[in-house]
């Protein structure tokens, strides 16, 4: 009587599950900075929308919004107005995007602005902090202490 048994042993499976670890362990460092590049990326743009909205805003109303919800889409089918702008999508005028939270602080009688951008999970959803106004120069900071109007500006 013949014994042919087809398949694998259990030898050959532990070192296939061994070299599929070798090579997640590999992978997975590299995607989780590519993600944190990605969100730190994201941010920037954000930031830059924001200061482009910012000063559509503030040509149309002859001052800087109150609150990032005042740039936020029109409520259902209405028409612009200076609490409903229509200058940025829903997503960012929650003041959440990407990894990133984007805290936005009117000047006095609403002549001036600022905007801060800090991680929601530091080293996880990004590294970086940053900072603008209405000089339109986006500044960073790496260090955790917050990106104010004497940060670096970005390149």
């Amino acid at each position: 009587m013949r014994n042919d048994q087809k398949g694998f042993s259990l030898i050959e499976l532990l070192i296939v599950v061994a070299i599929i670890l070798i090579i997640a362990a590999i992978a997975i460092p590299n995607f989780l900075h590519s993600k944190i590049a990605a969100n730190q990326s994201s941010a920037v743009g954000s930031m830059r929308s924001l200061n482009t909205a910012c000063v559509s805003y503030s040509t149309s109303y002859g001052q800087f919004p109150t609150s990032l919800s005042d740039l936020g889409p029109l409520a259902s089918g209405g028409t612009p107005s200076s609490t409903s702008a229509d200058l940025i999508d829903s997503v960012l005028a929650s003041g959440s995007k990407s990894g990133y939270t984007f805290v936005y602080t009117a000047g006095a009688s609403n002549q001036s602005y600022s905007v801060t951008a800090t991680p929601i999970i530091p080293a996880s959803s990004g590294q970086n902090m940053y900072f603008t106004d209405q000089s339109g120069v986006i500044r960073t900071d790496v260090s955790g202490a917050g990106a104010t109007a004497a940060s670096t500006p970005i390149g």
